[in-house]
C-alpha cells in the first residue's frame, strides 16, 4: 500500500485535502451571504412588528399589559397594543394602521384605562431597551446616531421632549457631529422645547464639530425668541475664532431683529472675517436694506468692509441705490479706493442708478446740518450711542441724531 502511495504524484495526494478546503470556503461563504440577505430584510425592510412592540417597550404604553380576554380583569388596559402603535407613530414613523399586525379589539376591553409612565428608577432598570430601539426609531429618514431626544426637539414636540427628559435623558447628547437637542430645537424656532432643554442643564454654547452653536442656528432661522432666551442664559454674542458667526447669518438672510437683539448684547458690530469681511459690508452684498439701518444705528463703521473694499463698493456694484443712500447719510466716503485702486462709482454697472446717483453726490455738497449730526456722533463713540435719548436736547433733535 506504502508503494502505491508513494508512486503517485505528489500534488495528486492532497486533491482531496484541497477540495475540503474550497469546499470548507464555499460553506462559509453561503453562510455569510445569507446573514447579509436576512439582515437587509429584517432591519432595511423592516420587520413591523418587531418595532412595534419594542417602541411600546421604549414609550411604556401598555409595559407589562396583556390583552383583554372575556374573563380577565378589566384592569389590564385593552388599549395597550393600540397605544403601542400610536405612540411608535408619534415616535418619529411614519406607517399607516393598515401596514401594522392586527390589534385586538378595543371594544372587548375596558376604555378607561391610561398608559403609565416610566420613572426615573425604571429607566435605571432598562437602560439596554432604551438604546436598542434608537436604531429603529431613527433609522429612516435621519442619522443613525440621532437620539430621540433629536426628534422630538427638531419636530416641536414638547410633551414627548419633556417625558424624554424625566425618563433620564441627558440634555446635552450628542451625535456624531456633536449636534445636542438644543441645536435642533433653535433651528427649528421651537421656543418652548429650547427652553426646556435649557432648565434641564442643556450647554447654550455648545459647538459642532463646525462650530455652530444654538445661537447661530437661532439667527439662521429668524428666531428672536430663541435668540433673546439662549443670550438671556449666557450664550455668547460673539462667535469664536474661526468659528461661524451669528451676526453675519443674521446680516445674510436679512434677520434685522436678531441682529438687532445680538447688537443689544453686546455683538461686535464691525466683527472682521477674512474671507467675508464685516456685518455691514455683507448687508450691502446681500442687498439687506434693514439690516444695513440696524447695524449703522448700532454703531458699525461705514468705511470697514472687506479688505479695502468697502460697504459703499459693494453696493455700488449690486446697483442698490436704496442702501447706498443710507450709506452717505451716515457719511460715507465716496473716494475711497479698493485694491484695484478704483472708486464706488468706478464698480457701478456704466449707465446704471447708482453710478448716477454717486456722480451726483459728487457734484452736491453736504449740507451743515448732515455735516453736525456726523460730528456729533463721532464725538459720542460707538459706545455712547445708546445714551442720545438722554441727551438735554429737544425731541426733534434727539431724533434727528440717531437718523428717525
Amino acid at each position: 500500500m506504502t508503494e502505491i502511495l508513494e508512486s503517485k504524484p505528489f500534488g495528486s495526494q492532497f486533491t482531496n485535502v484541497y477540495l475540503s478546503i474550497f469546499a470548507l470556503f464555499c460553506f462559509k461563504l453561503f453562510v455569510k451571504i445569507s446573514l447579509n440577505i436576512l439582515t437587509h430584510f429584517y432591519v432595511v425592510k423592516g420587520n413591523r412588528k418587531e418595532a412595534a412592540r419594542i417602541a411600546a417597550e421604549f414609550y411604556d404604553f401598555g409595559q407589562g399589559h396583556t390583552p383583554c380576554e372575556n374573563n380577565e380583569p378589566a384592569n389590564q388596559n385593552a388599549n395597550s397594543h393600540d397605544s403601542c402603535y400610536r405612540g411608535f407613530l408619534q415616535g418619529g414613523r411614519e406607517e399607516s394602521y393598515a401596514n401594522m399586525p392586527e390589534v385586538p379589539s378595543i371594544e372587548s376591553c375596558t376604555r378607561e384605562q391610561t398608559p403609565r409612565k416610566r420613572t426615573l428608577q425604571n429607566v435605571d432598570d432598562f437602560p439596554a431597551k432604551k438604546k436598542s430601539c434608537w436604531g429603529i426609531l431613527t433609522s429612516q429618514g435621519s442619522w443613525a446616531d440621532r437620539s430621540p431626544l433629536h426628534e422630538a426637539a427638531a419636530q416641536g414636540r414638547l410633551l414627548a421632549l419633556r417625558t424624554l427628559l424625566s425618563q433620564g435623558y441627558n440634555a446635552n447628547i450628542l451625535t456624531i457631529d456633536h449636534v445636542t437637542p438644543l441645536h435642533e430645537a433653535c433651528l427649528g424656532d421651537h421656543v418652548a422645547c429650547a427652553r426646556a432643554l435649557i432648565n434641564a442643564g442643556a450647554n447654550v454654547n455648545a459647538t459642532t464639530i463646525d462650530g455652530v452653536t444654538p445661537l447661530f442656528n437661532a439667527c439662521s432661522s429668524g428666531s428672536v425668541t430663541c435668540t433673546e432666551v439662549l443670550l438671556e442664559h449666557g450664550a455668547k454674542p460673539q462667535a469664536e475664532m474661526c468659528q461661524p458667526s451669528p451676526i453675519h447669518e443674521a446680516t445674510s438672510k436679512g434677520k434685522s431683529a436678531c441682529v438687532e437683539a445680538l447688537i443689544a448684547w453686546g455683538a461686535d458690530v464691525d466683527y472682521d472675517i477674512p474671507h467675508l469681511g464685516t456685518p455691514l459690508y455683507i448687508a450691502c452684498m446681500s442687498q439687506e436694506l434693514q439690516c444695513t439701518r440696524t447695524l449703522l444705528n448700532g454703531g458699525a463703521n461705514v468705511q470697514k468692509g472687506r479688505f479695502l473694499e468697502t460697504p459703499l463698493h459693494a453696493a455700488a456694484q449690486k446697483n442698490c441705490t436704496d442702501i447706498m443712500k443710507v450709506l452717505l447719510e451716515f457719511g460715507a466716503n465716496i473716494n475711497s479706493k479698493n485694491l484695484e485702486l478704483k472708486r464706488p462709482v468706478e464698480t457701478a454697472p456704466p449707465g446704471s442708478l447708482a453710478e448716477g446717483l454717486l456722480l451726483l453726490y459728487e457734484a452736491t455738497p453736504r449740507s451743515l446740518c448732515q455735516l453736525c449730526r456726523l460730528s456729533i456722533r463721532d464725538y459720542m463713540g460707538r459706545s455712547r450711542l445708546h445714551l442720545i435719548p438722554q441727551l438735554q436736547l429737544p425731541n426733534l433733535l434727539k431724533r434727528f441724531l440717531q437718523y428717525r
